[in-house]
């Protein structure tokens, strides 16, 4: 059985977009006179980390000590990236700054609780050549330090082909965890991952198919497993909780337990952040889902990209 106090105990590498997460808080008693849009009063302000970033925030607010990999700006967003990964407690050697590469930021506009705007501000390239190298030399010498390794890809240019296969070799050679949170519509790019993490969405872009039945979400399972010679699949389904694949294996559904929904924001980050620890643990790949999806329960019940902390989910789990 799963022992979530055993959380504090992995060490986890996170490699990924980092991002910061504005939000803007207020309040609509009218419509603007200038276009039909509502008028919002902003009373409250705060930023967190984004991306990557909220698995690392995930991660930190179950104990796990945390290595972060990634690039951030020098601006402004750049700069709160190193500040908020410090006050986490968070190892920042391994953020690469890149001038022309600045960090992304996701402004969202709340009023009554519900999101009203969001605006983004980004630059989605490659990185340089000379970063990966970077990277990946960064990567060789924490590698034999961790117990598991999170690729988070938010499809801004960081999680290129060749970090990934890299980073799998290396994991390879020293035994380590690997998981992955894809965004890149061929999966053959995560070959090699431990577990891949993706939605229901996602699932079905991969392999060009509408999954509107069961049936259909287990066709697109195997298509996955088989393009990107996976061992472990774990597909998110939202409401409809998730979807365990194990090679050789028949499929296996987690249903989500039923709750007020108020937002979605970053529940990918917390399936894979629980996930990770869980088989960091050494459970079994549906104890650690189990774990991972209640997780998620709780997170999508706040409003704005949130975390459950150790006390909800223990909760959460003896209910």
């Amino acid at each position: 059985m799963l022992n979530i106090d055993q959380f504090k105990k992995i060490r986890v590498l996170v490699i990924g977009d980092l991002m910061i997460d504005e939000y803007l808080w207020g309040s609509v008693d009218r419509i603007s006179p200038e276009a039909p849009v509502p008028v919002v009063a902003i009373n409250k302000e705060n930023q967190t980390l984004g991306g990557a970033g909220n698995v690392i925030n995930n991660l930190t607010a179950m104990g796990a000590t945390v290595f972060a990999i990634g690039t951030a700006g020098t601006g402004k967003a750049g700069g709160m990236v190193f500040d908020k990964l410090a006050e986490l407690g968070v190892e920042t050697d391994g953020i690469v700054s890149e001038p022309n590469r600045p960090t992304t930021r996701k402004t969202r506009v709340i009023a009554s609780n519900q999101q009203v705007l969001r605006i983004d501000k980004e630059i989605k390239k490659q990185i340089t050549p000379a970063t990966l190298e970077k990277l990946m030399a960064i990567i060789e010498k924490k590698i034999g330090d961790v117990d598991v390794i999170i690729i988070s890809d938010y499809d801004k240019g960081l999680v290129a082909r060749e970090l990934v296969a890299k980073t799998v070799a290396l994991a390879q050679i020293h035994s380590v965890l690997t998981l992955a949170d894809p965004k890149s519509l061929n999966f053959s790019k995560y070959a090699g991952i431990s577990v891949l993490t993706p939605n229901k969405k996602e699932a079905g872009l991969a392999v060009n198919m509408d999954i509107l039945t069961q049936q259909d979400l287990f066709q697109a399972g195997e298509k996955i497993m088989d393009q990107a010679g996976l061992e472990k699949l774990l597909i998110t389904c939202g409401k409809d909780g998730m979807a365990l694949f194990e090679k050789g294996g028949l499929p296996h559904v987690i249903a989500s337990k039923a709750r007020q929904v108020f937002d979605v924001s970053g529940a990918g980050d917390t399936v894979i952040s629980l996930l990770g620890l869980g088989l960091g643990t050494n459970a079994s790949f549906h104890d650690a889902a189990m774990v991972a999806n209640a997780a998620a329960g709780i997170v999508v019940a706040k409003v704005g990209t949130a975390t459950a902390s150790i006390q909800e989910l223990r909760q959460a789990l003896e209910n």
